[in-house]
């Protein structure tokens, strides 16, 4: 049985609409979770038939996380990591009780790419995005798009994926104006002091008056 076949459907429709990275709600005694659906990159290590990675973050402390690779059958994880983490009594029927956990799990899991998304769940994807990136996790407040550096065979470099997702996430009426689906040359610049961010508009005209002095 394939109790994470959920995972399969979620993992081809985030492919399918560009996205890196995801997340639902899951609530385990008492204790509510983002938890993140991470695609792997191509370079990226793990473990072998691992479909994506899961991470958990606790809802009222980010840094209190658990990440896990997983595929439509099985988390890659010892069970002692888990039960500790999720707070899993021990007892004889242990294997049990995984399997329940497993089960109760499947149900909070997607089948499809939501694109509305709660203040918490933003912050938690931004900030895996940023790390990703290399780049400041605080920096939020987006203050213009650029075009990228020109490469050593003459043309633009693209858009890092992460910096992609980025955008789409905190400013999807820009990155649809301008249809940066088919624009892949042009980066979101964020800064962490809300002081700098700018709006829609201003965006787009910064982009526009720039453009023309090109």
């Amino acid at each position: 049985m394939k109790v994470f076949e959920n995972l399969k459907s979620l993992k081809s429709d985030m492919e399918n609409k560009g996205w890196r990275i995801d997340s639902f709600l899951f609530t385990y005694k008492q204790q509510e979770f983002i938890v993140l659906v991470k695609l792997y990159s191509e370079t990226a290590r793990k473990p072998d038939y691992a479909l994506l990675e899961l991470e958990f973050l606790k809802k009222d402390n980010f840094t209190d996380n658990l990440i896990v690779p997983a595929n439509s059958v099985k988390l890659f994880i010892d069970a002692k990591t888990l039960r500790t983490y999720f707070n899993i009594e021990y007892g004889e029927n242990l294997g049990i009780i995984l399997q329940q956990f497993n089960g109760f799990l499947a149900t909070f899991i997607p089948t499809y790419k939501k694109e509305q998304k709660s203040g918490l769940e933003k912050k938690a994807i931004s900030h895996s995005l940023s790390r990703s990136d290399g780049d400041d996790p605080e920096k939020i407040y987006c203050f213009a798009v650029k075009r990228n550096r020109v490469k050593a065979d003459g043309t633009y470099g693209e858009r890092s994926p992460f910096n992609d997702n980025k955008a789409r996430l905190w400013r999807k009426d820009v990155y649809d104006k301008l249809d940066c689906r088919n624009e892949k040359h042009i980066s979101f610049c964020f800064s962490k002091n809300p002081e700098e961010e700018k709006t829609d508009e201003e965006i787009i005209y910064n982009w526009t008056s720039n453009r023309k002095v090109e």
